[in-house]
């Protein structure tokens, strides 16, 4: 068992943990695209439902409630910082819905988008201007 992670009631061996790995590192990569958990259980090796179970017992939480998690996060960082709407930073990080976005980041943490936007403007930066977002983030894209 020396290559034997324990994580809740199973025991995940090390080829597990890489193939469940290399899955969360392309939600990683591909966040702010749409993302289909059972496309990714299957780059994975796994069907959708085992998917979900692996990655809990060793992540703590499903695939889906980490990707939130990480957009949501991403929206925090460009709510501080980038000149756009609520509604245009929903977008960029993959939400499809505006009510969807609003209600996960109030359950993330504590406040609306604008009310976090509100509480971290007040430090006096200038915001990034959301054509140069946009252009980091390949929104814009070459004809």
């Amino acid at each position: 068992m020396g290559n034997a992670v324990v994580s809740g009631p199973r025991t995940l061996d090390t080829g597990t943990l890489r193939r469940l790995r290399m899955a969360k590192d392309a939600m990683d990569r591909d966040w702010a695209e749409p993302l289909d958990v059972a496309a990714v259980a299957a780059r994975a090796g796994y069907s959708r439902f085992h998917f979900v179970r692996l990655f809990r017992d060793a992540y703590g939480e499903t695939p889906g409630q980490y990707l939130s998690r990480r957009r949501i996060e991403r929206a925090q960082d460009l709510l501080r910082s980038a000149n756009m709407t609520v509604t245009e930073i929903c977008m960029l990080v993959g939400f499809t819905s505006l009510g969807t976005f609003c209600t996960r980041f109030k359950q993330q943490t504590g406040m609306t988008p604008t009310e976090f936007r509100a509480r971290q403007r007040g430090t006096g930066v200038p915001p990034i201007p959301a054509c140069f977002v946009l252009y980091w983030a390949g929104g814009f894209r070459e004809p």
